[in-house]
Parts: C-alpha cells; sequence; structure tokens
C-alpha cells in the first residue's frame, strides 16, 4: 500500500513516521508513506496556497490549482507504476463536512493500492477539489481540527493495521467492527480565485451570487446549502 499525503505541513509527520509499527511496516515494505508539499505546485515566488473567500468571510481558502497539479502528478506517477490498474487508487479530501470515516471505510480503502490524501487547512477547501479532483471527501468525526493532517494519520493507521503482516497477532484485528452514524452536521461549499478554472476543457465557476456582493443571498444560500 502506497500513501501520498498532499499537506502545507509535511514536517507534522516526522513522528508519526517513526511509530514503531508505522517503521517496522515500511522497512518491511508493507507500505510506503510519503508526505508532499503542497507549495511545490505553486508558480508564483511567494508560493501562494491560498486566498480569500469568494462572498466574504472569515479565514483564507485552500485553492483548487496546485491541488489539482499535485494530484495528478500522484496520479500519473502511480499510473507508471502500475498501481492504478483495475481502478486501485483512491483520492481522498480530509474535511469537515465528508461523509464520516468508519471501521468499514477501513477495510475498503485497505483493498486499493495507492490512497493520495488532501489535507485541508485554514477555512477549507475550494469546492472544486471536492466536486471535480478528489474521489471523495472524509471527515473523522463532528468536530473541528487545525487541518486534514491529524484525520490523515488516523486514517493512514486504521487502513494500515488491515494490511497483512503489520500487525503481527493478526487474529487480533479479525473481528473488529464499528457501525456507520448516520446524522452528519454539513457546512456550505466555498470557494476562492480564480474565478473559472478550466478542467478537461469543462469550465468550472463559482456560483454567481458568491460574486454579487448581495451578503443577504450569500448568506441565504449558504445556508440552504449546509442543511
Amino acid at each position: 500500500m502506497k500513501f501520498d499525503i498532499i499537506t502545507i505541513f509535511p514536517d507534522l509527520f516526522k513522528g508519526f513516521l517513526d511509530e514503531k509499527l508505522l517503521a517496522r511496516a515500511q522497512k518491511n515494505k508493507l507500505i510506503r508513506l510519503t508526505t508532499h508539499d503542497l507549495r511545490r505546485w505553486t508558480t508564483d515566488k511567494h508560493k501562494t496556497v491560498d486566498d480569500r473567500p469568494y462572498g466574504g468571510g472569515a479565514g483564507m481558502v485552500l485553492k483548487v490549482e496546485p491541488i489539482y497539479k499535485a494530484v495528478t502528478t500522484l496520479r500519473r506517477a502511480s499510473l507508471a507504476q502500475g498501481l492504478r490498474k483495475q481502478n486501485r487508487s483512491r483520492t481522498i479530501l480530509l474535511s469537515a463536512k465528508g461523509k464520516t470515516f468508519t471501521q468499514k471505510d477501513a477495510r475498503r480503502l485497505a483493498k486499493y493500492n495507492q490512497l493520495i490524501f488532501i489535507c485541508g487547512r485554514y477555512e477549507g477547501v475550494d469546492e472544486r477539489v471536492a466536486k471535480h479532483v478528489a474521489d471523495e471527501e472524509i471527515s473523522i468525526g463532528d468536530y473541528v481540527l487545525f487541518g486534514g493532517e491529524v484525520a490523515a494519520m488516523v486514517i493512514v493507521e486504521a487502513v494500515s493495521r488491515l494490511i497483512p503482516g503489520v500487525v503481527q497477532k493478526e487474529e487480533s484485528i479479525k473481528n473488529e467492527s464499528f457501525s456507520d452514524k448516520e446524522a452528519k452536521v454539513k457546512e456550505y461549499p466555498q470557494y476562492t480565485r480564480p474565478e473559472t478554472f478550466v478542467l478537461n476543457g469543462k469550465k468550472l465557476k463559482v456560483p454567481k451570487v458568491l460574486l454579487s456582493g448581495n451578503h443577504t443571498e450569500i448568506k441565504k444560500w449558504r445556508k440552504e446549502r449546509s442543511k
């Protein structure tokens, strides 16, 4: 299993990667975990990865462009290595509004050869990442963290221990099961610059209401989409 983690804080994973079980699993080539600094895929001298949200609001939103480039690069690399044959690669956006992660998801994801994680930060991630770049959106619980890095660690650990050989006493995990939660608190979609992003010839535009400057309509739009 290959784990690729896209983050703006790769150093957060240093201690995690040195953890005994994961370190041994990597040494035995059962898993491979690589962090990738999102700034690598920026084009300006300041290595800008975020911008102000359209429609106003506090905080900054991670941009779609560098994330798309990062995911495309990692997908192409896995394709060259044969990991994407028969859809054996999966891209996951860690997000507070995603589907709650369960043990059932861990078992499902353990069947892939490669998992690419997109770690959100600040106020959120441009909604076009969730809709057009990631394969799915996952949350680890109904609470808010500084970013998706800890969530990525949780999923990596949950999935890794299901890979044969990672846990030496495999009988200890055979009967584990957890039920899925049905209730989910939703956040409204976020967008930032550019106003139009072209993906595979298709123009992905920011909703017009967020460009209107009409804060009453913006508030109404956000409320409707957070239900």
